[in-house]
């Protein structure tokens, strides 16, 4: 092993980026994966080293995480150690992916700024430039896009960009929060900051990075730089249908994950239980072969008994994390009566909409009172979020 080749960091999870040092002098981590890239790495490592050596007072270091490539693109890359003092080589020979050799290399990065690129040059590494500039204006995210100003593919032929766009749609339906955040979700030319993501678990699949950082970082400001991307001039292509079940299969996890993890998601979970006990209640109470009670008098009562046991649901899972540990029975009932007096504002909603949908429209009553109830979801979520459970209590 060489001055300039590293072993394989050891992380403190299985995907997570430490923070960096405050005593670190680099500001720009630059990660080039590669595999069979022979053709392309010296040419790619001079012009890449060029452009950011052009960059006023930016320190910086080039790794390359190659995946063991049989073609020996590690040992050229290590060959031009010597006259590139700021490039570093990782060989890996137990774990291969672009996207984890991405994560492996910001994990041995020292600079605050971590960047990936193509090391093929379909990426023009004269928007270095630009991107840096822009994570110096205050980005938590710089990405190169194909799909703003500025911005295309060479050579594309109209399958591949049906494709593309087609993945792209499929990524806005299954996850909207994440991939509308973005002209190109799919780009694999970016930057960040390294505090956006430092401790997170990142597990992604295939070669679609972005999306993981943009589902699990702390990210707000982003701004995109227009590139085209350019056809390969050396070496084969990896696109392969396999790629792109990969990023299917990503889609899916994020949600699946995101999903876990949401309170939203949670207090859904818990206002169907609710609805479930609402509904009970309403049929035994106001049903003409039940009880036959009046329709408002049993809405009340049987509004009431949900709003207790989506309480205690909330208070105990939903928002767990922000109820003290070793909390009183005290500070229980008062988060009872917030509670409470929240879903009072919803109540009086959902009372009205149903009586309109019921009485006035003639809608089946169920069917009113589940609409009302859906409708009111996001004010109960909302504000319970922000003043019935505080971190503080």
């Amino acid at each position: 092993m060489t001055r300039s080749s590293i072993p394989i960091p050891v992380p403190d999870g299985p995907h997570q980026v430490p923070s960096s040092s405050t005593s670190s002098l680099i500001e720009l981590s630059l990660v080039l994966p590669t595999f069979n890239e022979a053709r392309n790495i010296k040419t790619t490592l001079h012009t890449v080293h060029a452009i950011l050596n052009s960059i006023p007072n930016l320190t910086y270091e080039i790794i390359v995480v190659d995946d063991n490539s049989p073609d020996l693109t590690w040992q050229l890359a290590l060959d031009e150690c010597s006259t590139l003092a700021e490039v570093r080589v990782m060989r890996r020979t137990t774990e291969s992916g672009l996207a984890t050799a991405v994560i492996r290399g910001w994990q041995a990065a020292n600079g605050n700024i971590l960047a990936v690129m193509d090391s093929d040059l379909q990426h023009p590494p004269e928007v270095l430039a630009q991107l840096v500039k822009a994570m110096r204006s205050g980005a938590d995210l710089a990405a190169g896009s194909r799909h703003v100003e500025d911005g295309g593919v060479s050579d594309w032929s109209y399958v591949r960009r049906l494709i593309s766009r087609t993945a792209q749609l499929i990524g806005l339906v299954l996850l909207p929060e994440v991939v509308g955040r973005i002209a190109d979700p799919m780009s694999g030319y970016f930057m960040l900051k390294r505090e956006a993501i430092a401790g997170k678990t990142l597990n992604p699949t295939g070669y679609k990075i972005l999306i993981e950082v943009l589902a699990r970082g702390s990210i707000s400001r982003i701004s995109e730089v227009g590139y085209v991307f350019c056809e390969r001039k050396e070496g084969e292509s990896k696109v392969s249908a396999t790629i792109y079940l990969q990023y299917l299969q990503h889609l899916f996890r994020l949600r699946i994950g995101l999903l876990k993890e949401s309170t939203f998601a949670r207090f859904c979970l818990v206002g169907l239980s609710g609805v479930a006990v609402d509904m009970l209640l309403l049929f035994l109470l106001s049903d003409p072969s039940m009880l036959a009670w009046g329709l408002t008098r049993s809405k009340i009562l049987s509004a009431e008994i949900a709003i207790g046991n989506n309480f205690l649901w909330n208070d105990s899972w939903t928002f767990a994390s922000r109820v003290s540990p070793g909390s009183s029975m005290r500070s229980k009932f008062h988060r009872f009566v917030k509670f409470n007096s929240i879903c009072l504002m919803g109540l009086i909603i959902n009372l009205v909409l149903l009586n309109v949908m019921f009485n006035l429209l003639g809608m089946n009553r169920y069917l009113a009172n589940g609409i009302a109830i859906g409708l009111t979801t996001f004010w109960n979520y909302f504000v319970n979020k922000h003043l019935g459970w505080r971190s503080s209590q």
